[in-house]
C-alpha cells in the first residue's frame, strides 16, 4: 500500500516537472515577456520550407497506379553548423542523408552543403556596406524584398536562423527608434529613410527591441546584471553622511556651515600630523 502511494507521488511529481518549461526554472523565470516573444519567434515558430515543396492537400493520387496516398509534409533533418551564424544563408542549411552512387552497392552517407559566396550588401538605415557570406537563395530573397533592410525586417527570426542577421535586424530597429541619426548630415535623406521604414516599428515596443536578438546565455546574463544593479549594496559612508545631514537639519544647523567647520578642523589637524605632507611655501 505504501509503495503504491510512493509510486503515485513520483508519477505526480514527474508530470509536474515535465510541465515546466525552461522559463520556469531558476533565473530564467525572471525573463521579461519581451524576450519570451522573441524566443517564440526564434525557436517555437515553424520555419518556412526551403529544401522541399509542401503540399496543401492531405491526399494525393498516384499518376501511374491511381492509388490514393496520404500526403506527409515532413521537414528534412537539417544541420546548422556554427558557420551559419557568421553569414546569411537565407534559411538554407546542411542536409544529412544517404546517396546511392552505384546500383550494385549499398548507399553511403552524404552531406549536401549549400554553395556559399562572399558579397557586399547595403543597409540604407545603417548607411553602410557590409561584406557577408550568403547563398543564392539569400540574394534572391533580398532582391524579392527590394532591399537588404526590408528583407531583415520582414523575415521572422526562425527563417533568418543566423545570429549575424538577428543582430543586424536589432541594430536597424534601434536606429529607426532613434530617428535614423546616421543620416543627420542630410535632413531630407534622414526623413526619407525614416518614412520608408518606420512602419516596422509598429510591430515592436522599445522593450522588445532591447531584448531582441539575444541568445539564451546573453538574456540570462542581462537579467543577472539587472538584479545585481538593483541589489547593489550602498556604502556605509553614504548612509552615515545622509543620517548626519538629517540630524543637522533637525537640530537647525546648516549642513554647509558644518561641512566648512569639519574642513577647517581637518586642515588644522593635518598641520599637527607629523606624517602628513608639509605645505611648501
Amino acid at each position: 500500500m505504501a509503495s503504491s502511494r510512493i509510486q503515485a507521488t513520483a508519477r505526480q511529481l514527474s508530470k509536474t516537472f515535465k510541465k515546466k518549461s525552461r522559463f520556469d526554472i531558476g533565473i530564467a523565470a525572471e525573463l521579461p515577456v519581451a524576450y519570451k516573444k522573441f524566443w517564440r519567434e526564434w525557436k517555437v515558430l515553424k520555419p518556412a520550407a526551403v529544401h522541399y515543396i509542401p503540399q496543401d492537400s492531405k491526399w494525393k493520387r498516384d499518376d501511374l497506379t491511381g492509388e490514393t496516398l496520404p500526403v506527409q509534409n515532413i521537414p528534412l533533418p537539417l544541420k546548422q553548423p556554427h558557420q551559419i551564424h557568421e553569414g546569411i544563408w537565407g534559411g538554407e542549411a546542411v542536409i544529412k542523408g544517404f546517396q546511392k552512387r552505384d546500383p550494385q552497392k549499398r548507399r553511403v552517407p552524404h552531406y549536401w552543403v549549400p554553395v556559399l559566396k562572399r558579397t557586399v550588401v547595403k543597409s540604407d538605415v545603417l548607411n553602410t556596406h557590409l561584406s557577408v557570406t550568403v547563398t543564392d537563395r539569400a540574394i534572391k530573397l533580398i532582391n524579392d524584398h527590394y532591399g537588404f533592410d526590408h528583407y531583415l525586417l520582414k523575415t521572422p527570426a526562425c527563417d533568418l536562423a543566423s545570429m549575424l542577421a538577428l543582430k543586424l535586424k536589432k541594430q536597424i530597429l534601434i536606429e529607426l527608434m532613434n530617428g535614423c541619426p546616421r543620416h543627420a548630415y542630410d535632413p531630407a535623406k534622414q526623413k526619407q529613410i525614416y518614412d520608408e521604414y518606420k512602419t516596422y516599428l509598429s510591430s515592436y515596443t522599445p522593450e522588445e527591441i532591447e531584448w531582441y536578438g539575444l541568445t539564451w546565455y546573453e538574456a540570462l546574463c542581462k537579467v543577472a546584471k539587472i538584479k545585481e544593479a538593483a541589489n547593489k549594496p550602498i556604502p556605509l559612508k553614504n548612509v552615515y553622511r545622509k543620517n548626519l545631514v538629517e540630524k543637522l537639519k533637525a537640530a537647525g544647523i546648516d549642513a554647509k556651515t558644518s561641512a566648512e567647520d569639519i574642513t577647517s578642523t581637518t586642515s588644522w589637524l593635518s598641520k599637527m600630523n607629523p606624517f602628513g605632507k608639509k605645505d611648501e611655501a
